[in-house]
């Protein structure tokens, strides 16, 4: 089996990474980024540091601070304009996943001029792009070292996911102090997306000699550190170990792929306004106990990576284990349930047609150890709405 790997061109991890920005741009040969990141950011100091590591590089930096969580497609309108006003010729993604989801866009959308809609899956787009740098302040996403952005469309309430390698960031810049400052609930549902990404690109129908390797690596470190950076933020070993795993789980899945978890999770955010990884978070234990028979194997292997099972565990025995875990874990982060979140049963109810079709059609579940059908994804739907 062929397989095409792609991953950014540069790739520097570790405490105090974010000093070297500058020589990166010089690496790429551009000078005049615009740096996408938010409000808190900014007022943290945070991006502050980040400009004087340019400016100290030669470089002329404007800075666009309002991005929106989880962006829209109308969020990109004044982010676009100030690529052009700035002259940018780089952006630069420093935050969570919605700067850097935001900066893919735009690095797009400065130079062609189409709707978003136009680079949504199955499509892919590997044409005219400003380059990426992306440099993460949570260690969830893996945005940094993906071919994916996802941005809701303001008309239909449906979250997008665009793919292809003009959405690959060049350069990222993974430096764990950064992270430091996530508060507990961040932190939890960023770690829990991390690691769904991870399980995801194992037991995808596209994993491959590179993603199996990097997504165990990543279950291992999330199964060691994940509580210990909700419980103490301050854990400097705890951060750097998600961190990395984050990235690690970024690369896996970008090279595979996720499945149903973010087939399902994307309509929750598009229609309800969850945050990603929260939705992440409340799906992945249904949905791994309804996919487990078809990839058993591969589930016991995840176990026994997290640490939940022992070698010598059969493949049933340690499946189990890791969706006895699974839940465990969300309870003790205190993932909320749609219900706890406060989401309306009437709505959610009356919207659960529309976002099965979603899901499927974001291709995600078609690489599903199990591919549902509407009406299954419903189901799963109704049985995660509150706790059991």
């Amino acid at each position: 089996m062929t397989v095409n790997l792609a991953m950014p061109r540069f790739l520097t991890v570790g405490a105090g990474a974010l000093t070297t920005a500058g020589g990166a741009l010089i690496k790429l040969g551009v000078c005049r980024p615009l740096i996408v990141t938010d409000k808190y950011l900014v007022s943290s100091g945070a991006t502050s540091k980040l400009e004087k590591v340019l400016i100290d590089a030669g470089c002329a930096v404007a800075v666009f601070s309002d991005t929106v969580p989880d962006p829209t497609t109308s969020s990109l309108i004044p982010a676009v304009e100030a690529v052009r006003q700035h002259g940018a010729d780089c952006v630069i993604g420093f935050g969570g996943g919605s700067p850097m989801d935001t900066a893919k866009a735009i690095a797009v959308l400065g130079q062609v001029d189409e709707p978003m809609r136009r680079f949504k899956a199955p499509s892919t787009y590997a044409g005219p792009a400003l380059p990426i740098v992306a440099i993460p302040t949570t260690s969830g996403s893996g945005s940094e070292a993906t071919q994916f952005t996802v941005i809701t469309d303001d008309d239909s309430d449906e979250k997008m996911l665009c793919s292809g390698l003009s959405f690959l960031p060049s350069v990222a810049i993974v430096d764990y102090q950064l992270s430091t400052t996530m508060p507990p609930r961040l932190t939890a549902d960023t770690g829990v997306d991390a690691l769904t990404h991870a399980i995801e690109a194992y037991v995808s129908r596209k994993a491959n000699w590179l993603s199996d390797s990097l997504a165990l690596g990543a279950i291992a470190a999330i199964g060691k550190y994940l509580r210990r950076a909700y419980r103490d933020g301050n854990d400097a070993e705890a951060r750097e170990g998600m961190m990395f795993a984050a990235t690690q789980a970024g690369i896996a899945f970008s090279n595979s792929s996720v499945c149903l978890v973010h087939g399902m999770s994307r309509p929750i955010g598009g229609h309800f306004r969850v945050a990603h990884g929260l939705s992440n978070a409340m799906l992945l234990p249904a949905v791994a106990e309804y996919s487990a028979h078809g990839a058993e194997a591969r589930y016991a292997a995840c176990a026994r990576a997290y640490g939940v099972a022992h070698d010598t565990d059969e493949d049933a025995g340690a499946t189990r284990k890791l969706i006895g875990e699974l839940r465990q874990l969300c309870s003790d982060v205190e993932v909320p349930t749609p219900e706890d979140y406060g989401i309306d049963r009437a709505k959610w109810e009356r919207l659960l047609p529309v976002m099965a079709e979603q899901a499927l059609a974001s291709g995600s579940p078609a690489n599903n150890p199990v591919v549902p059908t509407a009406a299954e994804i419903v189901e799963l739907y109704e049985a995660m709405y509150a706790r059991a």
